[in-house]
């Protein structure tokens, strides 16, 4: 059969219309966040991201790693911050990620805080006692490798697992006795509590903990300008800190961003920043991160958490979950 001149244009028009809308719908993105207390947090609300790309992104906030790794695995998300123990346990069980950026050292951001008047004084004081943190996240890896070393087992402390604001509440309400939690719940806690340990003093007892950002490899690949340019902005929003540190106050800016995107109250934001360690782009590239340390700390994080029966099996080699394909580009 054949088609009339004006059925071909308009044929013509309606294939430049599905084709733009199909173009447009690829610049689009999701990226699951946390209310960890960081710098590029500050990135969120400024939008620069989306002028620098021209891409809509999504920002969901999450109420925890295992949070954001199931709807990574869903394909609701393509990007999302996570600690070094979900995205362990992501990967081992095949999920099709990559860790591209370490977005902080957690060092002594996180911490396990027993309630007043909870007679629990050390980590061995937790036997029998109701202790709550957010499940597969860097706390509950790090809050049971503590018990361990103190003998203690998942039978012996009543371990629950509570998102950051369940954990607040719960506090509030007097339902538990300890959390190991991160800010800006960690500040609100420790005015009724005091700190049992760290993730810095954990972490120096062969358990060291980090916060990166993961990608899905085939997205990551098919958008690969987007994802140099969103290094460049994680880049640029931990050098902008670490340069002007003393200076981010509650009254700066970007502390106030910080405290809006993560609802944190802003009087606690500076201190709370303080905790962690934010790599330098060369650092990141280097033998510690991207360069090896972040796959070995992934191995020995999975060997615990085939200990706790969270994953079946080990992998061979963690190295092919990393990649600094995006930084180097960004670096030059």
């Amino acid at each position: 059969m054949k088609l009339q001149k004006r059925q071909l244009l308009a044929l013509a028009a309606g294939l430049s219309l599905w084709g733009g809308a199909a173009l447009a719908q690829q610049k689009e993105v999701t990226f699951a966040h946390q209310d960890m207390l960081v710098p590029f947090q500050a990135v969120i609300e400024s939008g620069e991201l989306e002028k620098a790309t021209g891409y809509k992104i999504n920002w969901r906030m999450f109420g925890g790693g295992g949070d954001v790794i199931k709807a990574m695995a869903s394909g609701d998300v393509q990007i999302g911050q996570v600690g070094s123990s979900p995205l362990t346990a992501a990967v081992t069980q095949g999920q099709d990620i990559k860790l591209f950026w370490i977005l902080d050292d957690i060092a002594d951001a996180e911490a396990l805080i027993a309630r007043n008047g909870s007679n629990v004084n050390a980590v061995k004081d937790l036997k029998g006692k109701k202790v709550a943190t957010p499940f597969v996240s860097t706390a509950h890896y790090q809050l049971m490798a503590a018990m361990k070393l103190e003998g203690l087992s998942a039978k012996d402390v009543n371990v629950l697992n509570l998102r950051p604001p369940e954990i607040a509440a719960a506090w509030e309400r007097g339902d538990i006795d300890a959390a190991f939690i991160w800010d800006p719940v960690l500040s609100k806690i420790k005015g009724n509590g005091k700190s049992i340990a760290s993730s810095g003093s954990i972490g120096a007892k062969g358990y060291p903990t980090f916060d990166g950002i993961a990608v899905n490899s085939k997205w990551a690949a098919e958008n690969e300008a987007f994802m140099v340019a969103l290094v460049k902005a994680l880049n640029k929003a931990d050098s902008e800190y670490r340069a002007n540190k003393a200076s981010w106050t509650p009254d700066t800016p970007q502390v106030k961003a910080i405290a809006r995107v993560t609802k944190a109250d802003v009087k606690d934001v500076p201190a709370a920043m303080a905790l962690y360690v934010f790599p330098t782009a060369a650092e990141q590239l280097g033998p510690k991160w991207l360069g090896g340390g972040a796959a070995k700390a992934m191995a020995e994080t999975a060997v615990f958490l085939k200990e706790q029966g969270r994953i079946q099996e080990i992998k061979p080699d963690y190295k092919v979950f990393v990649t600094d394909v995006y930084a180097r580009k960004a670096a030059n």
